[in-house]
């Protein structure tokens, strides 16, 4: 069991994939997660990708929620903040990725946290930043996508800007929350300090684009960052990049231009030198796709292997999951769901001592835990009972 984190409590005001995500790192550690949602659920209870879901659970909650507890609060009501307000008196961290100034709003922002917890770790995500002239507009994947250039890069010269297929951003952001979350716990060990964390979307993906951007901003500058035929970005060289081959796909990497050329048989009139392969990148791309594109997968891997020429093929889902080496790491894990339903999760990313964080809860029920979490904070029973009758909190069902 890894529990690196055991003690720590972390206090969850997230929705959407990059603040869950986040915190989910934390909790696959060892961390008493509680996840604070409103009566009717958060949004990752409401869509789904594919338009799936399984027992009621959407593929959303699935991804990022796993290893929570759950406690419903409606925090429009004063009830359900001073129950909030007790447990920031019992958490380590706070991490919520509202619009920023909505729980400043409610009493329960940085500064009201700092008055109730002197050492309290805030840890804010944000689609554009605390402040800012965006930062009443929505934060989104896509948004930022178009936004940071990212959608720029990864389109053609030929097609124009393309989304990358996943929701990247989010998961670096998530990423880099967790991240900065864990340097604010070693401060907060080594000086009894608290401290606020702030990560948006917008810095995530200009972070992902950190090599590209280094490069464009030194020196000359291109006229074009969009990715140049086959070559995979702009500020590469030939052969590096995605070729069609007779069958499939393949993706060549770092070797020598030369020797890719002899191992093809690229006619000489077509090759162009090793010492001019960014410079005539698109002639020796278009060389290199016209003769791959004649060949079998199987006949470029053959070739490329025998002259140490770095490769790999393209696969799609249906080899990944069943590729060896990825199921050697563990890198997806079945389990049961809360009503004992198998469901497939993305394993922690990280080996400690070897192993891999067991996932101790599934995705929970909408406030399984707030019976018990409200016991822990030491209402009664009769307390409780009122706290329902409310609406403050609200239990399963």
């Amino acid at each position: 069991m890894v529990d690196l984190l055991k003690g720590i409590r972390v206090l969850s005001f997230n929705h959407f994939l990059m603040g869950p995500v986040g915190v989910q790192f934390l909790a696959d550690l060892g961390a008493d997660v509680i996840a604070v949602e409103p009566p009717e659920g958060a949004f990752q209870r409401k869509w789904s990708g594919a338009e799936k879901r399984i027992d009621g659970q959407t593929m959303l909650l699935l991804a990022g929620n796993r290893n929570k507890r759950s406690l419903t609060l409606d925090l429009k009501k004063p009830e359900g903040v001073e129950v909030a307000r007790k447990l920031i008196a019992t958490s380590d961290v706070i991490a919520e990725n509202f619009r920023p100034g909505v729980l400043d709003k409610l009493g329960l922002g940085f500064e009201h946290a700092r008055k109730i917890k002197p050492d309290i770790i805030y840890a804010a995500a944000s689609g554009y930043g605390a402040d800012g002239p965006y930062v009443n507009r929505p934060g989104q994947d896509l948004l930022i996508q178009a936004l940071s250039g990212l959608a720029m890069i990864t389109g053609t010269r030929e097609h124009g800007p393309r989304a990358v297929g996943v929701s990247a951003v989010d998961h670096h952001g998530a990423a880099l929350l967790a991240a900065g979350i864990l340097a604010a716990l070693v401060k907060k060990e080594r000086t009894g300090q608290g401290c606020r964390v702030d990560v948006s979307l917008l810095s995530a993906a200009i972070d992902l684009q950190m090599e590209s951007f280094t490069c464009y901003l030194n020196g000359e500058r291109p006229d074009d960052v969009r990715q140049p035929g086959s070559i995979a970005g702009w500020y590469y060289g030939a052969p590096y990049g995605i070729y069609a081959t007779n069958d499939g796909h393949i993706a060549i990497s770092l070797g020598s231009l030369d020797t890719l050329n002899d191992t093809l048989g690229i006619p000489r009139n077509q090759r162009v030198p090793a010492e001019e392969a960014y410079r005539q990148r698109d002639k020796a791309a278009a060389a290199i796709a016209a003769n791959l594109v004649h060949r079998t997968t199987s006949e470029c891997v053959a070739l490329l292997e025998a002259h140490g020429i770095w490769h790999a093929t393209i696969k799609d889902y249906a080899d990944v999951v069943t590729d060896p080496q990825v199921v050697h790491n563990k890198s997806f894990q079945t389990i049961r769901s809360v009503s004992g339903s198998p469901i497939t999760l993305v394993s922690h990313p990280v080996r400690y001592d070897g192993g891999v964080p067991e996932v101790r809860l599934p995705p929970q029920e909408l406030g399984a835990q707030s019976e018990e979490i409200l016991e822990e904070l030491g209402y009664n029973a009769q307390e409780r009972k009122s706290l329902y009758a409310k609406g403050a909190v609200a239990t399963p069902g």
